[in-house]
């Protein structure tokens, strides 16, 4: 389980992240990044439909995307929300392809601004 201070729980977290923030559309998942103030710490909310299979299936899923936002949190300790939204297939995905499609959407977007203005 992650920290409470580095989860997204409202839903409008989520829409807000997921409408303004850059997205990064991987095999797998779609990742969502929106930076934030360099003072706020880094916050993460997943996203994973039916669509990717049972409810066994999607908590799987779930613990590996977990376990990869440690590693994010790490390298982004600040300044960033991040959604995760699992495509129907990411269960079949192994952890080092949604580890390094997890990690390489955020080190693409280091740097970068949202596309919409705030």
């Amino acid at each position: 389980m992650l920290d409470r201070a580095h989860r997204l729980r409202a839903g409008s977290d989520f829409a807000q992240v997921s409408r303004r923030g850059r997205r990064a559309h991987t095999a797998h998942l779609i990742v969502h990044l929106l930076r934030t103030d360099a003072q706020h710490v880094t916050r993460v909310g997943f996203v994973t439909s039916k669509a990717v299979g049972n409810a066994v299936t999607r908590n799987l899923v779930k613990r590996r995307l977990r376990e990869i936002a440690r590693e994010l949190l790490r390298e982004h300790p600040s300044g960033l929300d991040v959604v995760v939204r699992a495509r129907p297939g990411a269960a079949e995905a192994t952890f080092a392809q949604l580890r390094e499609q997890v990690l390489s959407a955020a080190s693409d977007h280091r740097g970068h601004e949202s596309r919409r203005p705030s």
